[in-house]
């Protein structure tokens, strides 16, 4: 299996958030993983606008670790011009289209998507992308 990372599920690592033993026990099961480059940007902001300088620099480590073993998928003109299109299908935000358009360059059917964001995770599935359960999206019903 090829694991996507997307960058909630990362940060939730990061940040020590509840399901971050969860996230691990999924990373830790899988030997490839692969995120777009956006991700970098996503993950890095938002660990300077949440944590305090001394966890950043913590986490900043810990991540360049992570980043360190993961494929990155380019974000070139075939894969916004991918975005493009997924964005208009599924009526995802922008930076989500790059996950899934970066997911399908990278394996397409043979990926698991890796998020805690519900609206990428239907997303992913609506397209046929195998998801990862993590956040118990599974069977629940998205909050009005």
């Amino acid at each position: 299996m090829t694991l996507y990372i997307e960058s909630s599920a990362m940060l939730a690592v990061l940040m020590k958030e509840p399901t971050a033993a969860d996230v691990r026990t999924v990373l830790d099961g899988d030997r490839l993983w692969l995120s777009a480059r956006h991700t970098l940007v996503e993950v890095r902001r938002n660990i300077a606008r949440s944590l305090e300088p001394d966890d950043a620099s913590a986490a900043r480590v810990e991540f360049a670790a992570y980043w360190g073993r993961t494929q990155v998928i380019e974000l070139d003109a075939d894969t916004g011009d991918l975005a493009a299109d997924l964005a208009e299908r599924t009526g995802v935000r922008t930076p989500d289209a790059l996950h899934l358009a970066a997911a399908q360059r990278g394996g397409g059917s043979g990926i698991v998507m890796l998020t805690l964001d519900r609206r990428l995770w239907d997303a992913a599935r609506s397209i046929g992308m195998s998801t990862s359960d993590v956040a118990g999206f599974q069977g629940h019903e998205e909050a009005p």
